[in-house]
């Protein structure tokens, strides 16, 4: 692939642009306070799923001991690891009161934890936290799980990952970034090279099968050198997964970054080059581009979910587990059952205080509408593959693709003038160079884009590049 190829300056300022990142479709922005627990247990109860398929779990660890000022995630700063067991109450409420609609015949092939940081909790608390999990729901043993952690290296201690290990986990992702000390200085997040290398060698030597590393370009005092010293770094470490993140710059909405000096964050050109220079590193080093910011070796089971055309995409970003309905617990998290989404509560008051009274601490969500599943399943189809194949999506849902899709049709004409896909009446097709922008290709399709009544309001999602 050569995604650069005639990626001129003028065709990036045309398209320097926001969009979603379509880890669903309708975005979470459009979840509704109207849709509550009533609705989600109705959902549940009437899924479509079936008795024993498999489940897929993600659990929200809010705490972090420090704040790095360009995330923007869900998380509480604290040091006090009691904060922990004070959390961890409400959230086995909330477990065995969802694992009550689902039973324990349904297995659970996806397990991650993210936050926040997970290794936050102390090993007893994580004991805590899976034995809970365990009474609640089906937690298989199978080779085939998918048990999965986010990890900070400059809080991890060996016996974490014994915990780890001992519980089932079998996949880590780390958080690097950017291993430039200016950098780091910049973002208040201080992690050596070193320290960040021996804590995925002890995983792997404890029978972890796959690492992932998480990398940030367009972060302030970040520049092509010093980005191409970390890149090295990483593809020595040889996970078997990276992602290639570019930092979204929303202050507005994120009081952490207000702390970033917003004159060193490097302009469009340069963050091109920061991406050109990563997907380069990683082609040469044998990495396959999966799609948008994620790259995995040849044997990974994401590339080879690439191959083989069943790569799936949600709230948890690539994976191989599309047959799972998605159950979300803990704060904020975010739920995708059968043909309904929800997410928690946001803030830790209305979410305990919810499960303190017995209810499912629900905050939002919506029912999908027949258009909303029909243009799901093709912004799937180009954000996992790149392709649509015109003719699949007439025969599942019964429609006329060109009369149902004229308008999105219309909007995708001046991308295929500028070279990023082609559109003929079998398939839509990213070329190598729309690759990088396949978040540009869903817009199109995208219902819920365009003028809005709120339009006023502060922008909400990253940069397409």
């Amino acid at each position: 692939m050569r995604p650069f190829a005639q990626l001129d300056a003028d065709l990036l300022r045309r398209y320097d642009m926001a969009g979603p990142r379509y880890t669903s479709y309708p975005t979470a922005r459009e979840f509704r306070p109207d849709f509550g627990e009533a609705e989600y247990r109705r959902h549940v109860l009437s899924g479509h799923s079936g008795a024993e398929a498999p489940l897929s779990l993600y659990v929200h660890i809010p705490f972090c001991e420090n704040p790095c000022f360009y995330c923007g995630c869900n998380r509480l700063i604290t040091r006090d690891h009691a904060a922990a067991d004070r959390y961890l109450d409400p959230l086995a409420r909330e477990i065995a009161l969802v694992a009550s609609l689902f039973g324990k015949n349904r297995p659970v092939r996806q397990l991650h934890l993210g936050g926040g940081t997970p290794n936050f909790l102390r090993p007893e608390q994580l004991s805590r936290l899976v034995d809970g999990l365990g009474r609640g729901f089906f937690l298989t043993s199978s080779a085939e799980r998918d048990y999965s952690v986010e990890l900070d290296p400059r809080f991890l201690t060996v016996e974490f990952i014994d915990t780890l290990a001992r519980l089932g986990f079998n996949r880590a992702s780390f958080g690097v970034q950017d291993f430039d000390p200016q950098v780091q200085r910049a973002v208040n997040r201080i992690q050596s090279e070193a320290q960040t290398l021996e804590a995925i060698a002890q995983c792997r030597e404890r029978g972890f099968q796959s690492i992932n590393v998480d990398l940030l370009y367009g972060l302030p005092r970040q520049t092509v050198e010093g980005f191409g010293r970390t890149l090295s770094a990483v593809i020595g470490a040889r996970p078997d997964r990276v992602a290639v993140y570019g930092y979204a710059h929303l202050p507005q909405l994120f009081k952490a970054q207000r702390q970033l000096d917003a004159a060193a964050l490097p302009n469009a050109e340069t963050r091109l080059a920061l991406l050109r220079l990563a997907i380069e590193a990683l082609g040469a080093a044998g990495y396959r581009y999966i799609g948008l910011d994620h790259f995995a070796l040849p044997e990974d089971d994401l590339a080879r979910a690439r191959e083989r055309g069943d790569l799936h995409r949600n709230f948890m970003g690539y994976t191989t587990h599309a047959d799972c309905d998605l159950i979300g617990l803990g704060v904020s998290a975010i739920s995708h059952v059968s043909d309904c989404f929800s997410q928690n509560h946001r803030d830790l008051q209305h979410w305990e205080g919810a499960l303190d009274d017995g209810r499912l601490p629900i905050w939002r969500g919506l029912v999908a509408s027949f258009d909303d599943i029909v243009r799901a399943d093709v912004i799937q189809r180009i954000m996992c593959q790149g392709v649509v194949d015109v003719r699949a999506v007439e025969e599942r849902h019964h429609i006329v693709f060109g009369e149902y899709f004229a308008e999105a049709l219309a909007k995708l004409g001046p991308l295929g003038a500028d070279g990023l896909v082609t559109i003929g009446a079998r398939e839509i097709r990213a070329t190598d160079r729309g690759q990088l922008l396949l978040r540009l290709l869903a817009m199109c399709f995208d219902h819920y884009i365009g003028p809005r009544a709120d339009a006023a309001e502060p922008p909400r999602f990253s940069k397409v590049i």
